[in-house]
């Protein structure tokens, strides 16, 4: 099966979550990108990756969120070296979510330790089966968001609702479906 990340993310929006969480896709408020940021109905972020490749998810490694921002220098210094980070900023559990077939233990030598790791696989017409082959482990110093930030995030799913909409409005699929 062919597999797209919107396609992922949707069934994990509609069954792996199930409708329990406020999920926007494609959402940088915790500073970086994350496919899936979702809110548990305890005020806490998981973040959820999903790749479709494994170029993908190497590719990962690299991403701003896993590193600490260098330290200013003065001209003339030598660039200090960058620090790895154990969890994302604002994240209290990061999660991989692949497709089966690409899944080997050794695509996360060297990963980030604490993330889960979530496999899809196609059950049937319609039908994927999600499964945990690693759990996501806390980080204990992340703080829960308070009802302020939980609005914001709110605030960007609404958001995406309407440009949703709008992109429908513009293809015209209305038409096309009503006939």
């Amino acid at each position: 099966m062919k597999w797209s990340e919107r396609q992922i993310a949707g069934y994990l929006a509609r069954i792996t979550f199930q409708r329990k969480h406020l999920i926007v896709p494609n959402c940088n408020w915790t500073g970086n990108e994350c496919d899936l940021l979702v809110v548990t109905p305890n005020l806490r972020i998981i973040d959820v990756e999903i790749k479709i490749s494994r170029a993908d998810l190497r590719a990962d490694a690299a991403k701003d969120k896993w590193w600490h921002p260098r330290p200013w220098r003065r001209h003339g210094e030598p660039q200090p070296q960058r620090t790895p980070r154990v969890w994302p900023p604002r994240v209290w559990k990061h999660f991989y979510c692949l497709p089966k077939e690409i899944w080997t233990p050794e695509l996360f030598v060297g990963m980030a330790p604490v993330s889960g790791v979530l496999l899809i696989r196609d059950a049937g017409p319609g039908v994927f089966h999600i499964s945990c082959v690693r759990k996501s482990r806390p980080n204990r110093d992340a703080e829960k968001i308070d009802a302020e930030d939980a609005i914001d995030i709110a605030r960007l799913a609404g958001l995406r609702m309407w440009d949703a909409y709008a992109e429908v409005d513009r293809l015209g699929w209305r038409e096309k479906v009503a006939a």
